[in-house]
């Protein structure tokens, strides 16, 4: 058995007559057929049986839309919050799940507060957008927890640093606290709260096998990425030990006949900025898909990124997305018992 899972920030997807954020920010109705057609075209190119949704506005609009692709279950955990001086100007957003089989349990995720004093976080954290946690029955009647999250962007761009692979864990918190403590990063310490409360709350279901669709809004090697997954973050005296893993990692493309001096692909964008390429967009799994777990239930057989529209225009467009799809397919293993 096979299931494809996707990641997809919709880009303001509001229906007209409906604004975001400022009076003038609206699709007229060409428009919005215009960015739906592409959406739905997207959709079927992504061959998905779950989706992960970010920068949703209009829920039923999106309910509606994914119902005609075959996509019987659909749930959010919040409501995109209209401003109370124009009823028809969204001033939040929010995300969403589509499921072509049963979504038999839904939840919020709940703050984990000794992790936001930690961060020494000041007056009332909230989530910048609620993230969704979603018990989903697959065909053969096992359960899968799968969480959909968009955390805090950085939308003021303030002075965030950048980690590469080698960079350790330990050289990552000496930069960021220090930065955090004299304030110059309000967003990352809003984005860290948030990945550290996700944390928390996948590790009491790490018994569940678990898959996270997401928009960090943040870059590969980050330290959002360490306070998601990694408990050595959240404790100093522990190992490094993951309760997710990147799948992107996980998928190799097979090459038949490689050239000798080819070079390894780099691993493609899901968003620009000043015509810089990022990674922002992820899916991370459980132990329970590591490539190296023995007793693994499925692996890792397809990474798949979606950015032909990027390569066309890497800012994006309205119409279309400025994110890529990602997709990951997971191929169980028979006989392996969830």
């Amino acid at each position: 058995m096979k299931i494809r899972l996707g990641t997809f920030n919709l880009f303001q997807f509001v229906e007209p007559p409906y604004s975001w954020y400022t009076k003038k920010d609206k699709f007229n109705q060409r428009q919005w057929s215009e960015k739906t057609t592409w959406i739905k075209n997207q959709i079927l190119k992504m061959d998905c049986d779950i989706i992960g949704f970010q920068e949703v506005f209009s829920r039923k609009a999106l309910k509606n839309l994914v119902e005609d692709l075959g996509f019987k279950y659909f749930k959010i955990v919040d409501v995109a919050k209209l401003s109370k001086k124009n009823r028809y100007k969204y001033v939040t957003t929010t995300v969403a799940i589509a499921s072509k089989y049963p979504i038999e349990n839904i939840q919020v995720v709940e703050v984990h507060v000794p992790s936001i004093d930690k961060h020494n976080f000041e007056g009332v954290f909230h989530f910048s957008r609620i993230p969704i946690k979603a018990t989903i029955t697959l065909p053969n009647k096992k359960e899968l927890l799968v969480y959909v999250c968009h955390l805090k962007s950085n939308r003021l761009n303030e002075f965030e640093y950048v980690f590469n692979e080698s960079h350790s864990l330990e050289h990552k918190k000496e930069l960021v606290f220090k930065a955090l403590e004299d304030k110059y990063s309000t967003s990352l310490k809003q984005r860290l709260c948030e990945a550290s409360s996700l944390f928390f709350d996948i590790q009491k279901y790490k018994n569940l096998p678990t898959v996270l669709l997401c928009d960090l809004n943040d870059k590969e090697f980050s330290i959002t990425i360490d306070a998601l997954s990694n408990n050595k973050y959240h404790d100093d005296k522990s190992k490094e030990n993951f309760v997710l893993h990147d799948a992107s990692y996980q998928y190799k493309e097979e090459v038949y006949n490689p050239h000798p001096e080819a070079k390894e692909e780099k691993r493609k964008a899901t968003s620009y900025f000043l015509g810089k390429g990022n990674v922002l967009d992820y899916i991370f799994i459980s132990h329970d898909f590591h490539k190296n777990n023995k007793d693994k239930i499925a692996e890792v057989t397809d990474y798949t990124v979606l950015d032909e529209h990027l390569q066309e225009n890497k800012d994006g467009s309205l119409l279309k997305s400025d994110h890529a799809q990602v997709v990951c397919e997971l191929t169980f293993i028979d006989g392996k018992i969830i």
